[in-house]
């Protein structure tokens, strides 16, 4: 089964996402790098994945990117809020279990920019592409 591999930034909430057509550690990383990538490089500080194996190439990453890499304690989401509320946020546009085999590209890049520009309270009710941009980004 494909899954999404998402990255949240932490200060503005911005999301980055991509499906992979397996959840195993070489597909993940690539992922990870490709969307690390398409943004400046001084913007990426650090990394806190969760702790599956998908993550176990995780070293390609930091060779690649040459960022520090955190793994959270085991049974401490708390460490990673950010990413676990987007997870919630994401929820309600596909329910656990939604195949997502069954969404197009065009599907998912639509609900990443409706994510993106959601305003948040935490944010002062901006967006996370105003944050993180100082604009809200359209859809292409």
């Amino acid at each position: 089964r494909s899954a999404l591999v998402t990255l949240v930034d932490r200060k503005s909430r911005y999301l980055l996402a991509e499906r992979v057509s397996k959840v195993a550690a070489k597909p993940v990383a690539q992922a990870i790098m490709d969307l690390l990538n398409s943004v400046t490089p001084e913007r990426v500080k650090t990394l806190t994945p969760d702790r599956g194996t998908e993550f176990a190439n995780y070293q390609d990453v930091i060779d690649t990117l040459e960022i520090p890499v955190f793994f959270p304690d085991p049974h401490a989401p708390q460490q990673r809020g950010t990413n676990e509320n987007t997870n919630g946020l994401i929820r309600e546009y596909f329910p656990k279990g939604t195949d997502l085999n069954d969404l197009n590209d065009q599907e998912i890049i639509a609900f990443v920019t409706d994510l993106n520009n959601r305003p948040r309270k935490v944010l002062g009710w901006k967006s996370p592409s105003e944050v993180f941009f100082g604009k809200k980004l359209r859809l292409i």
